[in-house]
């Protein structure tokens, strides 16, 4: 279970803007940026006619504990920088802006403040699976759509890996909810949203959760989890229909390997209190190396240290293949990218066909000529350099989970493929991982290293954040005059919005290839 290996979202971590500087108490005489929360007044900052508040604390919680609410504060505490980051392995985020204790915020952006308007609310889930990651990517920052759609937009940052997901619920009852807590500090952001939120300008009853590659797997379990239930009205999954495989016991399991490698045992096993993380992480990663071995890259499935199906706290796991029933009334929108991040041979521009069909005899062999012929069918402008860079795992996994979907619930479903590559020499991936965000979010300007800062870029960036925006407000994508009409899906007619140069809709284009890709069904 390692997203954070994908070199893609390492890229969209790597370029984060490290402003952390936790907010804190200080007086603030300019009321109109003056806001009252359930546990103290805050303060922020307002550009482009938006406001922003950053750092804001939803919560608190002792290590493996689920959150608790977050001591209030006297006087108006400054939150215009973002909060500390949630501690983990990764470059670019150093020690100096990571904190245990401190790391439980949320940021929210809005066109206005206790002005009786309720706006629909949109809460983004960062990606980098339950492992790393932040809230504080440009790209992700929500003035843009705040502006463009006049929504509330809300951002978190919330446990992770070990420390989120440690599951010590053999140990007693104390610890009966440790497997899950990452998860429940964003049901506590959620809370924090429905006591709050109103006064940021935003509609408490009207929120969407939006996420992409391990954000939208973080949608996807919330859509099971009976705690997370009336906190969202709306869901919007991003290239995240990876299955998470871990039950009840095969945490325990993961849980008692650990203790073992710290050389504990279950009675000793509030020691874990005082470890440091570096040594916890060791010892977890040890114990998952000695259960599963190593993750293979492109693997569709996750093992380690994620969200566990109890069937208390997490009712089962999404996408398997579908959600459990308590969202069966939830709109869904769901997607992927056309080439995703397990292919990294769009660059080679000047391939053959011979050649890419001798590469693809190793995967492929005597059947590589029917993988040709379906590919063409599915894209008859394919160039060799899309034989090679199709995404053969969150495509299908969206087909057979959107199929799941259809049967299971009758509230609207849309499916959507980014087929759009850009034209920037370093983003020469084709429709990678990650590439419908700076669309979505309409900050190209942010993120033009990989989409270019080109009219074509822009146009589709109104196209598609235009739609995000709609889906927020109605729980319907439909932009008229902007896109063309955009049909619920369902296993029969399998309408797909084909976000492009020139947007159109497709009907079971790929099925047949993705089906010979990875049958899953």
């Amino acid at each position: 279970m390692k997203y954070q290996i994908l070199p893609i979202l390492m890229a969209i971590l790597l370029t984060a803007r490290f402003c952390f500087t936790a907010c804190t108490p200080k007086t603030n005489n300019n009321q109109e940026l003056q806001v009252k929360t359930t546990h103290g007044d805050v303060s922020g900052s307002i550009n482009n006619s938006v406001y922003a508040f950053k750092g804001i604390p939803y919560a608190k919680a002792e290590r493996f504990m689920p959150p608790q609410n977050p001591d209030a504060w006297d006087g108006i505490r400054e939150c215009t920088d973002f909060g500390p980051v949630a501690r983990q392995v990764a470059p670019w985020y150093p020690d100096s802006v990571q904190n245990e204790k401190e790391l439980f915020t949320a940021n929210v952006w809005t066109k206005g403040l206790n002005d009786g308007k309720k706006r629909p609310v949109m809460l983004w889930l960062h990606g980098g699976g339950f492992h790393i990651g932040a809230s504080n990517d440009p790209m992700t920052y929500g003035e843009a759509l705040a502006k463009k759609g006049d929504i509330v937009f809300v951002s978190i940052n919330h446990r992770l890996n070990i420390l989120g997901f440690l599951d010590l619920s053999a140990c007693g009852e104390k610890y009966a909810k440790s497997a899950n807590v990452g998860m429940l500090d964003v049901v506590k952001a959620l809370e924090w949203i429905r006591n709050n939120i109103e006064n940021f300008g935003g509609n408490p009853l009207d929120v969407t959760i939006v996420g992409e590659s391990g954000g939208g797997g973080k949608v996807g379990t919330l859509m099971c989890m009976p705690s997370a239930k009336g906190l969202f009205q709306k869901a919007i999954i991003q290239s995240g229909t990876l299955l998470n495989t871990m039950t009840k016991e095969k945490s325990q399991n993961l849980g008692l390997a650990v203790l073992e490698k710290l050389g504990l045992t279950p009675n000793d096993v509030e020691k874990l209190d005082t470890i440091p993380y570096m040594d916890l992480v060791k010892a977890g990663n040890d114990a998952i190396a000695e259960i599963s071995g190593p993750r293979k890259p492109g693997s569709p499935t996750m093992f380690g240290f994620a969200p566990s199906a109890d069937g208390d706290v997490l009712l089962q796991q999404p996408f398997s293949p579908g959600f459990a029933d308590i969202s069966n009334d939830i709109p869904l929108m769901m997607g992927s990218t056309l080439n995703e991040l397990m292919r990294t041979f769009y660059g080679e521009k000047d391939l053959t066909l011979d050649q890419a069909k001798e590469r693809l005899a190793n995967q492929y062999g005597d059947k590589t000529d029917q993988f040709v012929e379906l590919f063409a069918k599915a894209y008859p402008d394919y160039t060799p350099q899309d034989l090679l860079s199709i995404d053969n795992v969150f495509r299908p996994f969206t087909i057979r989970t959107a199929d799941a979907r259809a049967e299971e619930s009758s509230a609207p479903l849309y499916v959507y493929l980014l087929a759009w590559k850009s034209a920037v020499d370093n983003a020469s991936k084709g429709s990678f991982h990650g590439l419908d965000i700076p669309l979505a979010f309409n900050t190209v300007d942010l993120r033009a290293d990989w989409t270019g800062n080109t009219e074509e870029a822009w146009e589709l960036a109104a196209q598609m954040s235009s739609a995000w925006i709609n889906f927020v407000k109605t729980g319907n994508p439909n932009v008229k005059g902007i896109l063309p009409e955009w049909e619920p899906y369902t296993a029969k007619n399998g309408v797909t919005m084909y976000f492009d140069n020139e947007c159109r809709i497709v009907n079971n284009h790929d099925r047949e290839l993705m089906n010979f890709i990875n049958p899953i069904n």
